[in-house]
């Protein structure tokens, strides 16, 4: 600090340490304020006072659409048409089958419609009760069987009361504890697994289901098979993103060495730029350009074809191992400029001093190179891990939805398929807690500190 004080001045120092306050404050502690926030709220799917709303619309719904079909307009006039098992199809002058209803009135058999099935005070409630038997509400539903008029009426009673209801379920929401743990709960929550009794032999003896019932994510109960689904999607994205790490490694410390230390400065520079120039396209196309190579038709499957190696097209983006390769080529920078920019301040005296004492390659490396750049291979394999377990593009691209998706998908599809974002908040926020919990690991296991990671620069 003094030295910062002595070089820049007080006035530069605090203008630094207040833009590194607002930095961290406004892009890290904020945004992860706001999505605990919104994990620890319950969906409104998941409050009664959103089920005894359902209902209510049902009900005014189904007592417009019977009093409509009671009294049809004229067509020329615009009246509503509902379809049922009963409108038949009568020849019209021209020829041509013009439906007409039949049945219909104060006493004739109603169609099929949704909301009046789905009006009734026997509803379920997100906490397992049923509305009539747990808020003191009668008994009611629009029976089929009732001459309309008394079907509209029911109809009309169920809303009333399901208005009443709702009030003054939003009054005990509203005074109640807002957060709750329950959408970090259904991470954890097993689902049914339905598996015909000629498949589960087969689902059963794969190694993937053997482990995740080792470690609890698969089990039996009842005689059905039950699979905790968000877990299970979790440990497998983690283990695969791990897996493209470790390939990463293997592939990039070999490249590091070779420029930093085993090629003479004038051509070392050749080889990195040669290196870096395919990363100057955007990292879209070059994941988009891999489908070219990998389809059906494409360059591989093309060449192989041709050569009659094989009889039928290879299904590459049904292989988990494709989006490891793509994944290693994405963000193989990542892992290679940090082990590069340690291994290049290595003395190569202490090379050349430790072959004349006769170490051999392998020991070289693990006395020397690899004790020396433990800072920039934990860098690497850091990045490259958080950016393995957070890709969206690259196995969703490259699989287009044939292999098991990773957990940044699920997540996308809790915010914006199911419209669930507040359990799509708590995934993404335990997530990351896990990837911070793997990293401070991997950070214990290669005894390096936060310091270190000044020498990578």
């Amino acid at each position: 600090m003094t030295s910062l004080l002595r070089g820049y001045g007080r006035g530069l120092v605090l203008a630094f340490f207040a833009l590194v306050l607002i930095w961290g404050l406004v892009l890290i502690i904020l945004p992860q304020l706001t999505m605990l926030e919104s994990a620890l709220t319950p969906p409104r799917q998941a409050l009664a006072s959103s089920v005894v709303l359902e209902l209510r619309r049902d009900a005014q719904t189904c007592a417009l659409v019977l009093d409509r079909y009671k009294d049809p307009a004229p067509a020329s006039s615009g009246g509503l048409a509902i379809p049922s098992p009963s409108i038949m199809a009568m020849p019209s002058p021209s020829g041509q089958a013009t439906p007409t209803i039949s049945g219909g009135g104060s006493s004739g058999a109603r169609p099929y419609i949704l909301q009046c099935d789905r009006a009734t005070t026997h509803r379920q409630l997100p906490n397992g009760a049923w509305i009539d038997e747990s808020q003191g509400l009668p008994a009611l539903s629009v029976r089929e069987s009732d001459p309309i008029p008394q079907q509209i009426e029911t109809a009309h009673e169920i809303a009333t009361l399901a208005q009443g209801l709702f009030e003054r379920l939003k009054q005990q929401e509203a005074a109640a504890f807002p957060y709750s743990t329950g959408n970090f709960a259904t991470l954890l929550a097993p689902r049914l697994i339905p598996l015909p009794a000629d498949q589960r032999a087969a689902e059963e003896a794969k190694l993937s289901n053997r482990l995740y019932r080792l470690l609890g994510l698969r089990f039996d109960q009842g005689g059905e098979t039950f699979e905790r689904l968000g877990m299970t999607t979790l440990v497998r994205t983690l283990t695969f993103a791990v897996m493209a790490t470790a390939l990463a490694l293997v592939m990039c410390y070999p490249i590091a060495y070779k420029v930093a230390l085993a090629t003479p400065p004038e051509r070392a520079v050749w080889l990195f730029l040669g290196l870096v120039i395919p990363y100057a396209i955007v990292e879209l196309m070059r994941i988009y350009a891999w489908t070219t190579i990998i389809d059906n038709q494409g360059l591989i499957n093309g060449l192989l074809l041709q050569a009659g190696l094989i009889a039928e097209p290879i299904q590459f983006k049904r292989m988990a191992g494709t989006i490891f390769l793509v994944i290693v080529y994405t963000y193989v920078l990542f892992m290679v400029f940090p082990i590069f920019n340690v291994m290049s301040t290595l003395d190569r005296n202490q090379i050349e001093a430790a072959r004349d004492l006769g170490a051999g390659p392998f020991r070289v490396h693990r006395r020397i190179i690899i004790p020396h750049a433990k800072p920039g291979i934990a860098v690497g394999c850091i990045a490259t891990f958080m950016l393995a377990a957070g890709a969206f593009s690259v196995p969703r691209i490259i699989s287009r939805g044939l292999q098991a998706e990773w957990f940044s998908q699920t997540i996308y599809n809790k915010f914006f398929e199911s419209e669930n974002s507040n359990v799509g908040a708590a995934y993404s926020f335990a997530y990351t807690l896990v990837c911070f919990v793997l990293v401070a690991l991997f950070m214990w296991i290669m005894r390096t500190r936060l310091k270190d990671f000044a020498r990578v620069q």
